[in-house]
């Protein structure tokens, strides 16, 4: 298997450096694939189509969601292994992906949004730090690893925007309002010393001066949760969906919401549609020339 191993190392780089992926898409490609090797134990030249089709009948107990990401990964790896000339053909080219309905996110509701930000418990300065955090994630619609890596030379409190750093290293440019500013302002006052001066400027710190990790980021937000007495299972990705949600409720535009999500694809920004397509049907109604 040393030579499997070489193989997924140089996709691995491949994926990182010439397709510019996620650290987290690189990771989740790489133990897919070192688990159909390790249960197949042959090298990626001799891998057949029925060697892959009975690797996804043993993990039929994974959803269908985790099995089409599964073969997403190994067409993605058998693709790259022809353009590298290692093969000939794909193997997954005759598997049909598996039917999936569509994913709809978590989202709160504007009350529960509210009950989890009166949870926290302002009296310590790691509490003021929470508060922010929240009113980040939901006032910006940040991810997990934008608001972690947040910078405080990207927050213009005065004017009033964000300039956040998403995927690929793309830039893009997010309102922020009132209720976040105001946590912000007041988490600065208390913000621990960074413990090296590289963390200068990074915004949120935990209590050793080091940035925030995104596990403690997440148990935070689930902590909230449980206190303000929210039972759905939520994530710091959830404040990301609401703030989609409800800005689109209120009627915001899908292309600005897109923007401010800094999605490639509107399509994918077309899914927070599902929440509320009354207020679209009666808006299309009222403006419809024969109504």
């Amino acid at each position: 298997m040393d030579l499997t191993h070489k193989i997924l190392s140089d996709y691995s780089y491949y994926l990182r450096i010439e397709r510019a992926m996620s650290p987290n898409t690189v990771d989740a490609y790489s133990s897919d694939l070192e688990s159909l090797f390790t249960y197949l134990g042959v090298e990626p030249s001799l891998v057949t189509t029925q060697d892959v089709l009975d690797y996804l009948a043993v993990s039929e107990r994974l959803s269908k969601r985790s099995q089409s990401r599964q073969l997403s990964a190994f067409r993605s790896f058998f693709d790259w292994l022809v353009l590298e000339g290692d093969r000939t053909d794909n193997p997954c080219d005759a598997i049909d992906t598996p039917k999936i309905g569509r994913y709809l996110p978590e989202v709160l509701s504007v009350g529960e949004v509210g009950a989890i930000m009166d949870s926290v418990d302002l009296s310590k300065w790691t509490g003021v730090r929470d508060r922010a955090i929240l009113e980040v994630l939901y006032g910006c619609g940040l991810r997990v690893s934008e608001a972690v890596g947040l910078k405080i030379s990207h927050v213009y409190l005065d004017e009033g925007f964000v300039r956040v750093v998403g995927k690929g290293n793309k830039e893009r440019i997010v309102p922020i309002g009132d209720m976040a500013v105001k946590a912000v302002r007041k988490y600065l006052e208390v913000r621990p010393d960074p413990q090296a001066p590289q963390y200068d400027d990074i915004m949120f710190l935990n209590r050793f001066g080091k940035p925030l990790s995104r596990v403690s980021l997440f148990n935070m937000v689930k902590k909230q949760a449980m206190a303000a007495g929210v039972n759905k299972e939520i994530s710091p990705h959830t404040f990301r969906h609401s703030f989609a949600t409800h800005l689109i409720e209120n009627g915001a535009d899908l292309r600005v919401v897109q923007e401010m999500l800094g999605h490639e694809s509107i399509l994918t920004t077309e899914i927070y549609t599902h929440i509320d397509s009354s207020t679209w049907q009666r808006s299309i109604l009222e403006h419809h020339p024969r109504n």
